[in-house]
């Protein structure tokens, strides 16, 4: 019955059972989506398993109870709702209809509801719920998924992604919650209600003064020769971009013409997610050719991420890998506030977070300069809820990173963005062009004065969580019952921490420092060399990743020989640690 209010998913289901296929519904009725950390992320279609009409409000009147329960003052608050462009056709999913079924469920409670009218960058919801002091926000986004991919992630009212237990209370308010209140489906409601609320036009105006506190070089933005490519990749990013440059007196950027309108087919990637190297950004080389641009900036579909590319000297074009952009935007950021900040804490309040499977550059920076640096857990819900920790106790939190391209170098925003993060990409390179170098080169001469950190990093695929519980409990009974591996290959292994269990064998208790889940599978080891690896699972997607890292003092400067060492040491991990032929994985394709 409830299948019938949405005829397109109902029609799925009806031609299902008609053909008995069994299946097909297993895939749909299979498993119910878990609610975690993350929020929602699944493919839209019909059935439990999927992102639909139905499980979207299920899922809110499940977050509108958990909300009610932790906040006397919802009802004065209220809420802010965002969404991307992915729409899916086939079953009449998108994440713009979602966003008002869930505006909907709210308003139906006596809510107030911020919705936006249009699609904006997921940064806009963390923004707004600080801005504003809502309890919660939302953001509908599948970020850089698969077209099929829907997605539905909450922020907290201190501006960050949820963190536990909130993800295990709200799961568990869904679960009491699964019969549609009435009206449920009837979102045309809201449009009349005096509960509903548009921030778009105050948020457009807001964000973009925010982020001019970070603008430090207006003079040389106005002059500047330099010209950039900017791809949102079939995403929601033009706009936006556009105007960041514009608060910041830049010329605006060369958009790709055939990426810069949303559209949810992606119609000139195989995938939207400028991660994966070079094929995302074929487009943005050739215009980058024909306009004479040297730097390339491109975002995820949601732009909350940032890739950035220089042409060489050599007519060749170098991707920064996130850990490289991470280095080049810290060191950045601290010169700003070093030379230009007005802010008069002292340095010992000054700092810089990154998750741990992230470069340690900053760490290099912080010691040698005298701010501090903290590592987090995987993920922006750490470093957010953390910074915000920090801003509370008076500390400055000047910038966060992971090396899955993911910026925080505004304080406005407690979450990756890759509308900030690609305009002061935007001045560093304008100001380094009036001393004549390079981003590269200054990269490296970031490394030569705190010392090389060589990373590198890939993923396996695999379908079967049973063959990855498998691998990583090897791991853990490496050599009889619980003994990890004394070696990998050649290469002695000195230490382990495991996340999994919460041991690591290089504090005094064994007892691990970070906060640890049995639910995901992350392991590090360090080596006798100088090497780190981590190997962990993904929250969002089937793949066993792997970070890698080669930190030297500064002096050392014979990089061709640490990366020599660093491809062996990898080498040696995916053979003994991986065992991809035995366990069938299947390898990260360029």
């Amino acid at each position: 019955l409830l299948y019938q209010q949405n005829p397109k998913t109902y029609a799925i289901v009806k031609q299902l059972l008609a053909e008995g296929n069994a299946g097909e519904l297993q895939k749909y009725f299979g498993s119910q989506m878990e609610f975690g950390t993350a929020g929602l992320r699944a493919a839209m279609g019909a059935g439990i398993s999927h992102m639909n009409d139905l499980t979207i409000i299920q899922t809110t009147q499940g977050f509108c109870r958990y909300l009610e329960k932790n906040f006397s003052d919802l009802k004065k608050r209220g809420v802010v709702i965002g969404f991307d462009a992915r729409a899916h056709p086939s079953s009449g999913g998108s994440s713009k209809r979602f966003a008002r079924l869930a505006a909907n469920t709210f308003i139906s409670q006596g809510v107030p509801v911020y919705l936006f009218s249009d699609i904006i960058p997921t940064p806009f919801v963390p923004y707004t719920v600080t801005h504003l002091k809502l309890c919660a926000g939302i953001m509908v986004t599948a970020s850089h998924n698969p077209k099929q991919d829907n997605g539905y992630k909450v922020y907290w009212e201190n501006g960050a992604q949820i963190i536990s237990p909130h993800d295990k209370g709200i799961s568990q308010a869904i679960e009491e919650n699964q019969e549609p209140w009435p009206q449920a489906w009837d979102d045309k409601l809201i449009d009349s209600s005096p509960l509903l609320h548009d921030p778009y036009a105050m948020v457009n105006k807001e964000y973009f003064k925010d982020i001019q506190k970070q603008c430090f070089y207006r003079n040389i933005n106005k002059e500047t020769n330099l010209k950039f490519v900017h791809t949102s990749v079939h995403g929601v990013g033009h706009k936006f971009v556009q105007l960041a440059f514009k608060a910041f007196d830049l010329s605006p950027p060369f958009a790709v013409p055939e990426q810069k309108d949303p559209d949810p087919d992606f119609p000139t990637v195989k995938y939207p997610n400028p991660e994966e190297g070079k094929g995302v950004l074929t487009l943005s080389f050739a215009l980058a050719e024909k306009d004479g641009a040297r730097i390339i900036l491109a975002n995820d579909p949601d732009a909350d991420r940032l890739a950035v590319a220089e042409k060489q000297e050599s007519g060749e074009w170098k991707v920064f890998s996130g850990n490289e952009l991470g280095a080049l935007l810290g060191w950045w950021i601290f010169t700003c506030w070093k030379n230009n900040s007005r802010d008069t804490r002292a340095i010992k309040d000054v700092y810089m977070l990154s998750s741990t499977v992230s470069s340690k550059i900053l760490r290099a920076i912080a010691l040698k300069e005298g701010f501090h640096f903290e590592e987090t857990l995987t993920g922006f819900k750490w470093m957010g809820n953390r910074a915000k920790q920090l801003m509370d106790q008076g500390k400055a939190v000047l910038f966060a990173f992971e090396e899955a391209i993911g910026y925080m170098c505004c304080p406005a925003v407690l979450d990756k963005d890759g509308v900030s993060a690609a305009v002061i990409t935007a001045e560093m390179a304008s100001f380094l062009a009036t001393r004549n170098l390079s981003l590269t080169q200054q990269l490296k001469a970031v490394y030569d004065e705190y010392g090389f950190h060589i990373t590198k990093a890939s993923y396996f695929i695999c379908h079967d969580p049973k063959v990855i519980q498998q691998l990583f409990d090897n791991l853990r009974n490496f050599d009889g019952k619980n003994t990890y591996p004394k070696s990998c290959g050649r290469f002695k292994v000195s230490g382990i921490r495991d996340l999994t269990t919460g041991y690591d064998s290089s504090q005094p208790d064994q007892k691990a420092i970070l906060p640890t889940s049995k639910s995901s599978q992350m392991i590090t080891f360090t080596f006798a060399n100088g090497g780190v690896a981590t190997m962990r699972t993904s929250g969002t997607e089937p793949k066993i990743k792997y970070y890698s890292e080669l930190c030297a003092p500064p002096g050392n400067s014979d990089v061709e020989q640490l990366k020599k060492e660093l491809d062996e040491l990898v080498n040696a991990l995916e053979k003994h640690f991986f065992q991809p032929e035995k366990n069938k994985l299947q390898r990260k394709t360029e």
